[in-house]
């Protein structure tokens, strides 16, 4: 997983993924996704940097269930609209954690669980009912896609156990593009 640099056949497989999408949103172009990287203190990880400035900023196709996302939208289920989304602020988690599971309920978890839904990501789409996939813009997970529901947050990817699928916003896609469940490893 290149995230700094655009891998020609990772594109390819991307522009064919979402080829024949007559719903999808047009590309943004390399001026918008600079001045979007310019206001948020970031650079997004590729290829989906390349992925939004040259080939679609959003699908009514998906993945996931309900459509990809533009890159500075929300899904209509997020909630509080007005909390503000600090991108350039690091994501805080590198490993699955399952709050709804977790036996202390301490202020801490609480400020916690504010980053993990605003600092460092960008929100993908929704699979409905509050699960949401995010790419991390920031923060040692850079470049990873993440789920993150209600209860809990998993980080998508076969060196993390929950599914077959490669790691990272092309590795999700081709996933996606192969039909395979998210959850697919015995």
């Amino acid at each position: 997983m290149n995230i700094d640099q655009a891998d020609p056949a990772e594109l390819a497989a991307l522009r064919a993924a979402f080829d024949g999408d007559d719903g999808g949103e047009p590309a943004l172009g390399w001026e918008a996704v600079h001045a979007f990287e310019a206001e948020h203190g970031i650079v997004l990880p590729e290829p989906y940097r390349t992925f939004v400035a040259e080939i679609t900023d959003g699908s009514h196709s998906g993945p996931p269930e309900y459509g990809l996302l533009s890159v500075a939208e929300l899904p209509d289920d997020w909630g509080d609209d007005e909390q503000e989304r600090e991108l350039g602020k690091p994501f805080p988690l590198a490993e699955a954690w399952m709050w709804e599971e977790d036996s202390d309920p301490s202020e801490d978890v609480d400020e916690l669980l504010e980053q993990v839904y605003n600092h460092g990501s960008i929100v993908l789409g929704t699979d409905g009912c509050a699960m949401n996939w995010h790419l991390i813009v920031t923060g040692p997970h850079r470049g990873h896609v993440w789920l993150i529901s209600d209860v809990g947050a998993v980080p998508f990817g076969a060196q993390f156990g929950f599914t077959t699928g490669e790691p990272g916003f092309a590795g999700w896609v081709r996933h996606w593009a192969a039909d395979k469940p998210w959850h697919d490893a015995a």
